[in-house]
């Protein structure tokens, strides 16, 4: 007996079968783990002056991120999108580094943030394409794929300008992994697209925001205002890149006016309320344009850009900026070191293993307890549950085989298990 499991398919009318699933497939984000900037106690805009060590803070803003995109991907609870917007916090945060590391010659810190990004990302690709191909799958011959044309965008899976090509059903339902294991596994590629975009884009942008903070802040916002509420509709992945870009962009350059202490220097109560009416007013356009999920503010661009933005104007305000994780949040420690230096590993392999508990789920059925009907039955009533359960071991697993790929693109010594916590200045790290 088998059981197809009960969340992680996209609405076939939703997703098309070539390019960047838009449903179930928010964050992110995480960018590559480095030290964050502190904020500037007054003068005039500027970068501020960095401090030795973590902020560890923000380490643990990355982790609760990462944990909820995993949580969200696996049950798909909408609200989720609401109680915490992880892609908005993840921007944010990789914007703070970006900053801090455009203290240096840009070509050099844009080389290496590519330098960090793209290994991890040809490891992945090498396994899913290894699986397709295994599969027969020929994007030449694809119907959708663009024939000849269409094995040109393999591309995108060495360097992620635009939507990996992938069918959006192969082999059957009865294989080891359903038919659409494939759209599912390159869901989350749409963040690496958006943060390359972001990573080029940031010498301007940074030179805007200490020039002009508050308008380049909200330009974002009202670019989504406009081809994010239908507006303007442009069509295709270039339409969907657009709008990413819109809808986060006010994050991503948010986390540099954090990191240049512009935003230390609003008075809280004036920042937090507007920070609470930009919320509302994403909230009040959610109510009347939901999208196939209903709340989810993912398929609801306008909403997602305004909550997003305010959420993280109130996390960045109340900044802590600890060197050490405080009282009981000091158990955790060795959890947030390790997600922080395997981000990019967790992100990129997560949607691909919670496909894979289910196959595994399945074989329980062949036990002979669930020969009993009660106990049958309250399998299935807890069946994503044990997916939850078993998704962790999976994750480890990822870490261990391709996880030290992180550290060989960013010039460090290949750690295995690299959960230590950090110790004095943080050690040097390649920016």
């Amino acid at each position: 007996m088998t059981q197809a499991h009960p969340t992680g398919t996209p609405d076939s009318g939703a997703t098309p079968r070539y390019g960047i699933p838009r449903q179930r497939t928010d964050e992110q984000a995480p960018a590559p783990a480095g030290r964050p900037g502190e904020r500037a106690s007054g003068g005039s805009p500027g970068p501020a002056r960095p401090q030795p060590g973590r902020d560890r803070y923000l380490d643990l803003l990355r982790s609760v991120a990462l944990v909820r995109v995993v949580v969200y991907h696996l049950f798909g609870w909408a609200w989720l999108s609401v109680l915490f917007p992880s892609m908005g916090v993840m921007f944010a945060l990789a914007g703070s580094l970006m900053a801090r590391s455009l203290n240096r010659p840009a070509a050099g810190v844009i080389r290496g943030r590519l330098r960090r990004l793209l290994p991890p990302l040809w490891a992945f690709g090498a396994v899913v394409l290894t699986l397709l191909f295994l599969q027969g799958w020929n994007p030449a011959r694809d119907p959708d794929g663009g024939g000849t044309w269409g094995v040109l965008d393999l591309i995108d899976y060495l360097v992620p300008i635009g939507a990996p090509p992938y069918p959006w059903h192969i082999g059957s339902e009865s294989g080891l992994l359903e038919s659409s294991w494939a759209g599912q596994a390159a869901g989350p590629l749409w963040y690496l697209r958006a943060y390359l975009w972001f990573v080029v884009a940031s010498p301007p942008l940074l030179w805007a925001v200490r020039r002009f903070p508050w308008p380049t802040v909200l330009a974002p916002l009202a670019l989504t205002a406009v081809v994010g509420t239908g507006v303007v509709t442009i069509p295709g992945e270039t339409g969907n890149a657009v709008t990413d870009f819109a809808v986060y962009g006010g994050c991503w350059v948010l986390g540099f006016a954090h990191h240049d202490g512009v935003l230390a220097r609003v008075p809280r109560y004036l920042a937090v309320s507007a920070a609470a009416a930009l919320m509302a007013l994403g909230l009040w356009w959610a109510s009347g344009h939901h999208g196939a999920e209903g709340w989810d503010l993912n398929d609801i661009p306008f909403a997602q850009a305004c909550w997003s933005l305010g959420f993280v104007v109130i996390l960045l305000q109340y900044s802590p900026s600890w060197q050490r994780l405080p009282g009981r949040l000091a158990r955790w420690d060795g959890f947030v070191t390790l997600t922080n230096n395997r981000a990019v590993t967790i992100y990129l392999w997560h949607n691909m293993l919670i496909m894979a508990t289910f196959p595994i789920l399945d074989l329980a059925y062949r036990l002979p307890l669930l020969d009993d009907a009660r106990a049958a039955s309250l399998y299935d009533a807890t069946y994503t549950f044990w997916a939850f359960v078993l998704v962790w071991p999976l994750i480890a697993a990822a870490v261990l085989s391709f996880g030290w790929i992180e550290d060989l693109a960013a010039r460090r010594r290949p750690r295995p298990w690299p959960a230590g916590a950090p110790k004095g200045g943080g050690g040097r790290r390649s920016k």
